[in-house]
């Protein structure tokens, strides 16, 4: 491929970026109570002033992350906004449940009050991301030490006593390991030791080693598939549950564990990343009469049950890009630049919306947009923005060898 479609590729990158934030500044900000709305259509009217914490925790990152790394976003009304979002999350998100100080809400009213807590650990991972990355542009020391006590936390649900999250052990309920688990973990391990030293990286390096080998468990079928969800044992479920693939989480890993890898000298396990959590769910998962990725898939072949497994969402594509441009990046086939470029050539033609900004999240498998709005309770500021954010940035790198 030429230089030329690469710069082409980062001069759309770039300008979709821009076009996301702007959408976002310009519609999500509450001046009132603080926070960011979440709920936004698709002209940016807010349709329910309901504030999701992962969504809150997410923007307040990705704000921070963008205003610390990239020079045109060095602006004081993304620091200002970033640190609204951080205040916001810091008097709100946490809730005394179950005699824990750490359990944080899943979702608030505009103005803080908890509505509902999920028995599971994502909101405080978000949590996490959003103090530990603001602790940085402002120096903040306690939010530091704040997202390292929460980290703490987290690591003692899920490697030691699960709890404090509130969720009981039924007779009927067996164990199982979610990938979603060790993935997030191995995140805010990759997020708290960065441009760090010392004891505490040290501690953080053993729990990525865990997360990690917890991860490659999820290789089942002698590799030929990610199954999304395991016994305790590392076997495969029986039933829907165990049958399971998420070919947009399986990249998603794919990148999470090829970043780890390179970071860490592993050359077999960069090369387990790409062959594995990324070609095996992209050959099983891309639907090769209409394009796009399917949400769900059952190994076997069954009709998955989730009622949207057809459908194509936003954020596995995104995954799709940054994994195949990082693999690319690291090994210069050309095979890997033409799957992100059948990717590229897909996501930019049914999800990106040129007349109102954003991007639609929700198509049908035909890729016809059935849901229209920009924001909802699982859709934010976070996997388009860092999408375009990481592609450009390893796009310079690409041009700049």
């Amino acid at each position: 491929m030429s230089t030329e479609q690469l710069l082409q590729y980062r001069q759309r990158m770039r300008t979709e970026l821009d076009r996301v934030l702007d959408f976002w500044l310009k519609y999500s900000h509450d001046t009132q109570h603080g926070g960011f709305f979440n709920c936004i259509g698709k002209d940016g009217k807010i349709y329910d002033d309901l504030k999701y914490v992962w969504l809150q925790g997410r923007q307040v990152w990705m704000y921070c992350r963008l205003y610390r790394t990239m020079e045109r976003f060095h602006k004081p009304e993304i620091l200002q906004a970033a640190k609204s979002g951080g205040a916001f999350l810091r008097r709100f998100a946490r809730v005394s449940t179950g005699g824990s100080p750490w359990k944080c809400a899943f979702c608030l009213t505009r103005d803080g009050q908890a509505v509902k807590v999920q028995r599971t650990i994502f909101s405080e991972c978000f949590y996490v991301m959003a103090m530990d990355e603001l602790a940085r542009v402002t120096g903040d020391n306690d939010m530091q030490v704040e997202a390292a006590q929460m980290m703490d936390q987290l690591v003692h649900w899920v490697r030691v006593d699960s709890s404090g999250l509130g969720r009981p052990q039924l007779p009927g309920d067996t164990q199982v390991c979610n990938m979603a688990v060790p993935m997030m973990l191995l995140c805010l391990v990759q997020q708290l030791i960065e441009g760090r030293s010392g004891e505490e990286v040290d501690k953080y390096k053993e729990v990525g080693s865990w997360c990690v080998k917890e991860i490659l468990q999820h290789i089942q079928r002698g590799g030929t598939a990610i199954l999304e969800s395991i016994s305790v044992e590392g076997k495969e479920l029986p039933g829907c549950q165990g049958r399971l693939q998420n070919p947009g989480h399986a990249l998603e890993a794919g990148w999470f564990l090829l970043q780890y890898s390179v970071e860490n000298g592993d050359q077999e396990l960069q090369r387990t990343a790409v062959d594995k959590f990324m070609e095996v769910p992209f050959l099983t998962g891309w639907d090769t009469e209409h394009g796009g990725l399917f949400y769900f898939l059952d190994v076997d072949g069954y009709c998955p049950t989730q009622l949207e497994w057809s459908m194509k969402l936003w954020w596995p594509h995104c995954e799709a890009l940054i994994a195949y441009l990082m693999a690319y990046s690291q090994y210069k086939e050309p095979a890997l630049l033409e799957r992100f470029s059948q990717v590229y050539d897909y996501t930019f033609r049914h999800f990106s919306d040129t007349e109102n900004g954003e991007w639609f999240g929700y198509l049908t498998q035909e890729g016809k947009v059935t849901l229209d709005f920009k924001g909802g309770p699982f859709k934010g500021f976070f996997h388009v923005p860092r999408c375009l954010y990481m592609c450009e940035k390893i796009l310079d790198s690409i041009l700049e060898k």
